[in-house]
């Protein structure tokens, strides 16, 4: 059975007319210290069946960002599907936020492999605002939907 997660994808007005950015954040831990480009994503983590998307996607964005969502309202844009078979539901939510200022929580694991040692690493390593045209570089590819699906409702 796949696995579910929900996020919140932040979005503010850019310099150019029309145009809008959105925060992304980059995975942290060694398997991921040296990706770019398709390894951003919307913050965003696992929930249980029972547990309500919007609300796992406010709480996630909390774990990952270390701010509470901004209040506002949620533009649902739906689901995609990644590639190893997770199911990923989003949100879209104007705001703000300091690229600057996230920390995230932490996870362990055995690091360097087999070596018995366990590390603790952030979740997430750092945060960015991208415009549309970046982030679609920069997202995890089965994300990019997502900024397909907010320029559709923003027009």
């Amino acid at each position: 059975m796949a696995s579910h997660s929900a996020g919140l994808l932040l979005y503010r007005a850019a310099a150019d007319p029309g145009g809008f950015e959105v925060l992304l954040v980059h995975p942290g831990g060694p398997f991921w210290a040296r990706k770019d480009a398709g390894a951003w994503s919307i913050p965003k983590g696992e929930y249980e069946a029972a547990e309500d998307p919007l609300a796992a996607a406010r709480r996630e964005f909390g774990e990952e960002t270390g701010s509470p969502a901004p209040e506002g309202t949620e533009i649902d844009l739906g689901e995609a599907v990644q590639r190893g078979g997770k199911v990923v539901r989003a949100f879209a939510l104007r705001g703000d936020l300091d690229a600057a200022a996230v920390v995230s929580n932490t996870f362990e694991m055995v690091w360097p492999p087999k070596s018995g040692q366990v590390r603790e690493f952030p979740e997430v390593d750092r945060a960015e605002w991208f415009t549309a045209a970046d982030a679609a570089d920069k997202l995890n590819p089965a994300q990019a939907v997502f900024l397909d699906r907010l320029a559709e409702t923003l027009g």
